[in-house]
């Protein structure tokens, strides 16, 4: 809980700059195999941290805008 009583989970937590690939999982309602799987085919934005595999935490917006744009043409 937050000062003002408000349940955050890390999720929600603005000053995120990278998330776990879990995290970015749960933001597109995908799973974490295949979130690893849009990582490895270069469809979602990640980076190495040290041995960590983080995604910049604009990178699942940016990964449905160019879902939702290729939609639309197609």
């Amino acid at each position: 809980m937050d000062e003002h009583g408000t349940v955050t989970t890390p999720d929600d937590d603005p000053t995120l700059v990278l998330l776990k690939v879990e995290e970015a999982a749960r933001r597109l309602r995908i799973g974490r195999t295949t979130c690893f799987a849009l990582i490895r085919t270069g469809q979602l934005e990640s980076v190495m941290v040290g041995g960590l595999r983080r995604v910049p935490v604009d990178a699942p917006a940016a990964y449905v805008t160019r879902l939702r744009t290729t939609q639309r043409a197609a």
